[in-house]
């Protein structure tokens, strides 16, 4: 059993970096190496959401997590070795071992990238300075809409991304009321925002009132952005009813879905919007604390995110007394570090406690059962900065925009073979096809095999099939889905079996172990796609079983796409044909 913390030592430059991050949680913590004693427990329980960012401020001073490191971490936080070990081996982005070298890049070889090839990535790695460092394949980066990205890490320096445009040279950001200030506004002006009306929303939801905020959220229609399509003020009343608890709202910042770029871009551009809008949700559900967990992969927002914070605390508009209003109310950045699985919103309040992103079993849900077991809103960057647009405009004026069933507009992620990819914010209901003329159509003119939508989580149609609606009840009505907002196209010269070769291989590393169907169903998957000949009986009995047996969307969504390029008749050899 594991009961003793480990015979290795951390150095002075592991020991420092721990003492900054438990230094920043105040005087009423433990000194390191402080044995814990009387009302150990409960002070240890209180501090192991500390774990995710002090392995971060090891790995950036090291280079990797050593054994004596993680003894550090398991005495000093009161947090049983074994789990330290569990936790910090659960993310891509933590390494066990020491590095053969001080630089480490990934290269994003997914299913938007690879359709790019490698040179255009090699050549910006060595104008970098970087083609002996050490490589290492990497999932999606987000950075799609540049057909190619690498993520490097220094040791004792910043994570950085760099992108390449092997798409068109400068992304598209074709802007509606979501992405109006995009690269039109500096970024991480607070008054520049202020000057085009920001926190203008937050004075109306204080004057109106908690329960005004709620039931115009409520009359707009608004519905999840993430994928879910889950009602949101359904979800904000749920939260808000819990009386006499203490409440979170949660940014779900943790955008992994192959394809997607959308809350990136918010981020990036406008990051005061998400600012403002997560501290609407926490006046109108009573909450006093918030947290944006940002995926690690996002260096550039993570830096936008965290300077609109301190800048918001400087000019009172979080912390005590929020705009004179005598409600006090912050929000704590976290970083993810390299696991899909933890933009399920039960994993990633898993993580930010100090523990593996596994999901939770529902119900319980979030808005009974949440972060640290309180009542707890979570929703995504997308779904929240439409808020302000409800409050301001008016939940009528909200809901004229769109369709009947899908109120506002959508941002839509472009990526693959189309000729201007990119964020384009239209309202739901234009055509698939329109969508796509208005991105230029495909690459170099060519015939569109197929179409991408929702990511590797979604559904293949046609190349023939361009009068889709775009909309919740669209959607439906066709057979496929929204999802995160991808829409990628492939032309007439891919290799679709290698695309959903790499999406199987995709989720089989990303899912968490947890549950058996998906531990070993995703492995199966793999091995199906990789047969000489099919066996139709034996994907239709792991289809079965992942959707039905599986915690959560990974593993019941892990067959999406090939099952859907199977019955849209597509080009597909081998096991898959």
């Amino acid at each position: 059993m594991d009961l003793h913390v480990g015979p290795d030592l951390a150095n002075d430059a592991e020991r420092a970096a721990v003492e900054r991050v438990i230094a920043a949680v105040g005087p009423s913590v433990v000194t390191v190496g402080e044995r814990l004693t009387l009302g150990g427990p409960h002070r240890a329980a209180a501090r192991r959401h500390l774990l995710l960012p002090a392995l971060h401020a090891l790995q950036q001073a090291a280079g990797w997590v050593s054994p004596g490191a993680l003894n550090l971490l398991a005495d000093a936080l009161g947090v049983p070795p074994a789990e330290a070990y569990g936790v910090a081996s659960f993310y891509d982005l933590f390494a066990l071992e020491r590095p053969a070298n001080p630089t480490v890049v990934r290269v994003c070889d997914d299913i938007a990238c690879r359709l790019f090839g490698t040179a255009a990535i090699d050549a910006v790695l060595t104008d970098a300075g970087l083609d002996d460092a050490t490589r290492h394949p990497s999932p999606c980066l987000g950075v799609c809409d540049h057909g190619g990205g690498a993520l490097v890490q220094r040791v004792g320096e910043a994570t950085t991304c760099l992108r390449v445009a092997a798409g068109a040279a400068t992304p598209v950001v074709e802007a509606g009321p979501l992405l109006a200030r995009a690269r039109g506004v500096h970024p991480t002006s607070l008054d520049a925002y202020r000057s085009t009306g920001g926190y203008g929303a937050l004075a109306v939801a204080m004057e109106r009132g908690a329960d005004a905020v709620i039931e115009a959220v409520t009359a707009s229609g608004l519905r999840g952005r993430g994928g879910a399509a889950f009602p949101t003020g359904v979800k904000w009343r749920a939260v808000a009813d819990q009386h006499g608890r203490a409440r979170h709202v949660v940014a779900n910042a943790d955008e992994s879905e192959p394809g997607t770029f959308k809350d990136r871009t918010i981020m990036e551009e406008d990051p005061f919007a998400l600012v403002e809008s997560l501290t609407i949700a926490g006046f109108a559900v009573g909450a006093a604390k918030g947290w944006i967990y940002v995926r690690g992969d996002y260096p550039r927002a993570q830096d936008r995110v965290g300077a609109a914070l301190a800048a918001a605390r400087a000019a009172s508009l979080l912390g005590h007394d929020v705009a004179g209003s005598g409600w006090s109310f912050d929000i704590e950045l976290r970083s993810g570090a390299g696991a899909y699985i933890c933009g399920e919103e039960t994993a990633l309040l898993n993580s930010i406690e100090g523990y593996r992103g596994e999901p939770r079993n529902k119900p319980p849900f979030p808005t009974t059962h949440g972060l640290f077991g309180l009542p707890t809103l979570v929703n995504n960057v997308e779904t929240l900065v439409n808020v302000p647009h409800v409050l301001l405009a008016g939940p009528d004026a909200y809901r004229a925009v769109g369709t009947t069933e899908s109120s506002g507009t959508r941002l839509f992620c472009l990526s693959g073979h189309v000729a201007r990819p990119g964020l384009y914010e239209l309202p739901f209901g234009v055509t698939l096809g329109a969508l796509i003329e208005r991105a230029g159509g495909v690459r170099d003119a060519r015939p569109l095999q197929a179409v991408l939508l929702g990511g590797a989580a979604g559904t293949f149609v046609r190349g023939d099939r361009l009068d889709i609606e775009l909309s919740f009840e669209g959607a439906r009505a066709a057979g496929v889905s929204l999802g995160s907002g991808v829409v990628m196209l492939f032309d007439d010269t891919v290799d679709l079996t290698d695309t959903l070769a790499r999406m199987a291989r995709f989720f089989r590393d990303e899912s968490c172990g947890q549950c058996v169907p998906c531990r070993v169903g995703t492995q199966r998957v793999v091995e199906w796609l990789q047969a000489p000949t099919a066996d139709a009986a034996l994907l239709d009995d792991l289809d079965a079983v992942l959707r039905d047996a599986s915690i959560c969307g990974l593993g019941q969504t892990a067959t999406s796409a090939l099952r859907s390029a199977q019955r849209a008749g597509l080009r597909i050899r081998g096991g898959a044909s």
